[in-house]
This record gives C-alpha cells, sequence and structure tokens, in this order.
C-alpha cells in the first residue's frame, strides 16, 4: 500500500450519510454519543456490542445491532462488512486493572484488529479513538497538544500505555495507508454515563458531599455530546493521519469541585492534600481491591497522574474541523441531572440559578 504522509496527508472528498457506518463500543458513555452524533446527520448506523454489554445507552436507537469482542477478530470482520465508514469508540478505560494484560490485549491488539478488519472491508474513512492519555507531558505549564512530544515511558500505569500504544499501532496503519483520523477527547462528561466513568464517579460524589478533600491538580472538563459530535466532525473534516484533541475547558480540580458544589447548593470542599502521604493509603486500597474485587476509589496511579495538570488544547480541532465545545459548566449540570434521573443521586436537586450567566456556546477553549 501506498504511504502516506502524517503531516501533509489531505481529507478525501467530506464522506456523507450515504452508505453503512459502523461504532464499537456503542454501549458506553462516549460511544453512544457518537451514535447519536451520526444519526444526527443522517448517517446509517451498525452497532458492534459485546453479548454481555447493557444496551440502556442504545435503546430505541435506529441502527443495526451485531455482536462482537476486540479478542475476537472473526467478529471484527464480520462487524465491518459492507461498511463505508468506521468509528472505532470501544476499549477497556479503568484506571486500575487486576490484569494488566488483559487491556493490552483489548485496547492494543483489539485496535489493530479493527483498523486492519475496516480495512479488509474496503472501508473509506477510520475514526479511532484514542485519548489524551497517550498525550506527552507539558514540561513549560502550557497546555498539551497533539505535537507535545511523547514516549512510552511517560505513560503511567496501564490505561495509558494501553492508549499510548493503540495510537502508535494506528499511526502505523495510516503509514501503510489505512485512511486513519484519530481523535484524543479529554475528560467527558454528562448523560448516559452508566458504570459511571472515573470523572462521572467523582461528579456523582462530590454532588453527594461525599468528596471533603482534593489534591492541587488540574483537568480538561468536556460535554460528551460534544466529544460524540467531534468524531463526527473528524470523518468528514479529518487529515488522514492527524491527531485533534476534543477538549473543553482547562480547570482546577478545586474549580471543577467547586462549581459542582454551587449547582447542587453544597458546600465545596476547603481541605487540600498534599500527593506524597496519600501513596500509603492508595497502595493499601489497591490491596484490598485485590482481594474484593471492587475497584478502589483512590489508586497510586490516580495520585502520579495527579501530580501534573492535565491541561490540553484543542485549538486544531477547532481550526480545522469547526469543533466547537461548550462550557464546561453545562457539561456538569447535565450529567447531574443524568445521575439524578438515573437514581445515582437519590435526593439531590439543581439549583435553579445553577444556569444563570453561562458562557456563550465555543466559549470553552
Amino acid at each position: 500500500m501506498q504511504a502516506v504522509s502524517l503531516d501533509s496527508a489531505r481529507p478525501d472528498a467530506a464522506p456523507s450519510g450515504a452508505g453503512l457506518c459502523l461504532v464499537t463500543g456503542a454501549t458506553g458513555f462516549v460511544g453512544a454519543a457518537v451514535a447519536r452524533a451520526l444519526l444526527g446527520r443522517g448517517y446509517t448506523l451498525r452497532l458492534m456490542v459485546r453479548p454481555s454489554s447493557p444496551r440502556a445507552n442504545i435503546d430505541g436507537l435506529a441502527a443495526e445491532i451485531v455482536t462482537g469482542d476486540l479478542t475476537d477478530p472473526a467478529s471484527l470482520a464480520r462487524a465491518a462488512a459492507g461498511c463505508r465508514y468506521v468509528l472505532h469508540v470501544a476499549a477497556d478505560y479503568r484506571i486500575w486493572v487486576p490484569d494488566p494484560a488483559a487491556m493490552l490485549r483489548a485496547n492494543v491488539d483489539g485496535t489493530t484488529a479493527m483498523l486492519r478488519a475496516a480495512m479488509a472491508a474496503g472501508a473509506e474513512r477510520i475514526v479511532y479513538c484514542s485519548s489524551v492519555a497517550a498525550l506527552g507531558a507539558s514540561g513549560d505549564g502550557r497546555p498539551v497538544t497533539e505535537d507535545t512530544p511523547r514516549a512510552e515511558a511517560d505513560m503511567v500505569g496501564t490505561y495509558k500505555r494501553s492508549k499510548f500504544l493503540a495510537e502508535q499501532a494506528a499511526r502505523a496503519e495510516a503509514a501503510q495507508g489505512a485512511p486513519v483520523v484519530i481523535v484524543n477527547p479529554a475528560a467527558p462528561v454528562g448523560p448516559r454515563d452508566i458504570k459511571p466513568t472515573p470523572t462521572g464517579r467523582m461528579i456523582r460524589d462530590a454532588a453527594r458531599g461525599r468528596i471533603p478533600a482534593y489534591v492541587d491538580t488540574g483537568l480538561n472538563i468536556v460535554h460528551v455530546d460534544d466529544v460524540g459530535l467531534g468524531h463526527v466532525l473528524a470523518l468528514e473534516r479529518g487529515r488522514i493521519g492527524a491527531g485533534y484533541v476534543l477538549g473543553g475547558e482547562n480547570l482546577a480540580l478545586a474549580r471543577v469541585l467547586a462549581m459542582v458544589a454551587s449547582i447542587v447548593g453544597r458546600r465545596p470542599p476547603r481541605i487540600r492534600l498534599p500527593v506524597g502521604p496519600l501513596m500509603p493509603i492508595a497502595a493499601l486500597m489497591e490491596a484490598i481491591a485485590r482481594l474484593s474485587g471492587a475497584e478502589p476509589m483512590l489508586t497510586r496511579d490516580h495520585l502520579k497522574m495527579a501530580r501534573k495538570e492535565m491541561f490540553y488544547a484543542s485549538d486544531r480541532a477547532v481550526r480545522e474541523l469547526g469543533y466547537a465545545p461548550r462550557p464546561a459548566r453545562l457539561a456538569l449540570v447535565d450529567a447531574i441531572a443524568w445521575f439524578r434521573d438515573a437514581g445515582m443521586l437519590p435526593g439531590v436537586t439543581i439549583r435553579p440559578e445553577a444556569m444563570a450567566e453561562m458562557p456563550p456556546r465555543g466559549a470553552a477553549r
């Protein structure tokens, strides 16, 4: 196959809604948002789901459902057959895992297998959902971009390492001619966070008043529906071989927790904890988790990541894709409302003033 330059590749003719579009991981938080965004722009959908996955997030969607698993290449080939476009969103997303090898098989080997299945099926355009976890770290305090230097040695924990290796695999496929566009979502929040994700769990617990203290770090909050639309924009307008950060607002963790408190009418946490003394506590929680099978509330990888602000810039996506994320406060309101309506926040109400003085859409940069 003819090699494609990752820096100079230009998009082909913009895809249209005609033709079948496969979405993997559509029962999940981000995948469900991607599926809805595609439907909203007129695409015909095939959704690949695992046999054991709960399907509440895709109930009622006008889509063909097929079963498949990232560890079963034959099922990926069946799912991709006849599809004009493929959006690979499925991944094992956990900060702590008792079996790292299983996560690597799903996220790294599964990504390679899915991309090759899409190519064998003749897909004209493939969008791979990576993560900001696969990006480098800024040494000068500026937000991280797609071009910030990165290396496997910089990846903290199995999840970040798996996403780094998976993105490298996707780039290798693009260099060999695969029509792959990469997106790197930040920390999505919003409706349909059924597990919930680590960020969603933090928001839910903060809304319940169960986070009395915080560490001095920062993160990039983005509405999950903006991430979903960002995937579609990457499909339609992205440069083959290029990556696009899909972020929202860079906020100190203290500010995020204060926003949540303001939305539900609670006092924000005031106690700031140093990272170092928490390490033995995190190690103990991990040991207990290995015995109980329950995911620990705090891990050493959480704390290692918290030592640096996880701030990102979405300028390339804004400039090239027309990406326009809404304010983080609106994402938090929508997340809390969904958790409340799903029965995960009994007794919690949203203050009527919570939406007052909302900044305009597109201001979250």
